[in-house]
């Protein structure tokens, strides 16, 4: 019980501190009380302690599990990616409730694949300098088994709803999983609570605020629509996706998914063999920030490399999301049988987004000569094609390279590139924040919680930059504790499960499958994986 209580005892601080910048903000405007009680909470939740739980649990799961992106990589490719081409399970349709695993994934990278894999990565390298890159890459590649280890418990926890829907998520596996360990059924229950009302709340932050207000504020320097045309057409859009339900939702990111990261690709690696010679300078700006230099804003040292680590592993999860739980709402859904093969489509979610697309993002930026590579500073302002000084911001950075080497088809490539993106994002979160609400008010509650998504669509558009991301970063941070903390607790049942899969499909070794938590879902799973 003991240790039960010191995992939880973060969460009253939060609250004590909120509580306290909440009374200070009471005498100013509405918006600043709410800026004020945002940053007493983001102080703590993005502080030194939770990134450290961060990183710890992606290198404890790493061991746990012998390596497994590294170990079995071609394994997991084949399974994933690989098995698009030829596996009628991995993207055949279904009659059930269920999605394909092709569409899970494809849903999930809808959510994960957003504006922080462009405005994102521009702000971690603004403030960090180009060393944030690297920290990137490594949250990123000890977040892969965290992903991995979130998707096995979801599938291992999951269970039908009434409507015969598959319901999984770390509340799932906080209530029945931690909260089976002897002395922790109060705090698995509170734990899996406030994990629902964090993703709640994280849907109208991360999952539409921050996103639509990206759309409307590109559409307005670019092609000068108002931000609230912008948030009435987007509002309308997601309305008539949402309202059908995950299956639905599964529909369209999957015809929009492949089509807008191939498209984005191109334009990035374009814009990057344009400067190709440029090549070592930017690796030896990335490898040079992330250990030696200073930041983008200048300073000494070591107060540089603190916001290239800082920075880099912020937008690192903001962009995949490995470690706050999300997306695994979504693969909880998929047709699979095998947690440890649905924990592989994890492994590829996070090596997918940011890997690839944040990286290429990164490469286009500090190719551009709009960041100083010596020094790690990025210009203040850059001429567009029109012959006008325009002010830089991590809004506008990577249209900025754009426009560069491609004039106004540049920066309508990303603006449209940012529209895609941030609306398959909307679209993705919907889901979670159903699921969450599924789970504190029942079944029943999920239609007016979808009205409310829809219309906070618009607010999303006229909002201040700044105030919607800050909400994002504090919204993922709550939700990442909880999820965390069951991760940790549940680690050695993850190891079991991969080994049995490992022992059963690589070693052919002649093993019962652990595919549930629950002696009739085990028996459900079975049959139908023997009749498959």
């Amino acid at each position: 019980m003991r240790k039960c209580t010191w995992m939880a005892g973060m969460l009253p601080l939060l609250m004590a501190k909120a509580a306290l910048a909440e009374e200070q903000a009471a005498s100013g405007g509405f918006l600043d009380g709410v800026a004020k009680v945002n940053d007493a909470v983001n102080g703590v939740v993005w502080g030194v302690p939770a990134l450290v739980l961060l990183a710890f649990v992606g290198v404890l799961m790493t061991v746990l599990t012998k390596v497994f992106q590294i170990s079995h990589f071609g394994h997991w490719m084949k399974k994933t990616i690989g098995a698009v081409f030829h596996d009628k399970h991995v993207v055949g349709h279904t009659k059930d409730k269920s999605i394909s695993q092709f569409q899970s994934l494809c849903t999930a990278l809808a959510a994960t694949v957003g504006t922080g894999n462009i405005v994102g990565v521009a702000g971690a390298i603004m403030v960090g300098g180009p060393g944030a890159v690297f920290w990137m890459w490594v949250i990123a590649f000890f977040g892969m088994m965290t992903n991995f280890s979130e998707n096995v418990l979801g599938i291992y926890y999951r269970r039908k709803n009434k409507a015969g829907e598959w319901s999984g998520g770390a509340m799932y596996y906080l209530r029945d999983g931690l909260g089976s360990f002897k002395g922790c059924k109060g705090v698995g229950k509170v734990l899996a609570w406030l994990f629902s009302l964090f993703c709640l709340l994280a849907s109208f932050g991360i999952g539409n605020m921050t996103q639509v207000n990206s759309i409307s504020g590109n559409m307005e320097t670019v092609f000068h629509v108002p931000t609230w045309v912008t948030g009435l057409v987007v509002m309308v859009l997601v309305g008539l996706v949402v309202v059908g339900g995950l299956k639905r939702i599964a529909s369209v990111t999957e015809k929009i998914v492949p089509f807008m990261v191939i498209l984005y690709m191109i334009g990035t690696i374009t814009t990057f063999v344009m400067h190709i010679d440029k090549i070592g300078a930017v690796f030896g700006a990335i490898f040079k920030g992330a250990f030696a230099v200073q930041a983008a804003t200048g300073g000494v040292v070591g107060y540089g490399i603190k916001l290239a680590i800082e920075q880099g592993m912020k937008r690192g999860v903001f962009s995949n999301e490995a470690g706050l739980g999300s997306s695994v709402m979504v693969h909880s859904n998929s047709n699979v049988r095998e947690p440890v093969k649905q924990g592989m489509w994890g492994i590829f979610e996070v090596f997918a987004d940011t890997i690839i697309v944040c990286t290429l993002t990164a490469f286009a930026v500090l190719s551009s000569g709009l960041v100083n590579l010596e020094t790690g500073v990025t210009a203040a302002t850059f001429v567009n094609h029109a012959g006008t000084e325009v002010a830089l911001s991590k809004a506008n950075l990577v249209s900025a390279v754009f426009n560069q080497n491609f004039g106004f088809i540049g920066s309508a490539f990303i603006a449209v590139s940012i529209m895609l993106f941030a609306f398959s994002t909307v679209l993705g979160w919907s889901h979670y924040g159903t699921k969450a609400c599924e789970y504190l008010l029942g079944e029943k509650n999920t239609i007016p919680y979808r009205i409310l998504f829809v219309l906070c669509v618009f607010g999303g558009a006229v909002m201040g930059d700044n105030l919607a991301w800050d909400l994002a970063d504090t919204f993922n941070g709550l939700m990442m504790i909880p999820n965390l903390i069951g991760v940790i607790a549940l680690s050695l049942l993850v190891a079991r499960i991969t080994k049995n899969y490992v022992d059963r499909n690589l070693r052919h070794m002649d093993v019962e499958p652990m595919l549930s938590a629950f002696p009739d879902v085990q028996a459900e799973q079975m049959k139908a994986q023997d009749e498959d």
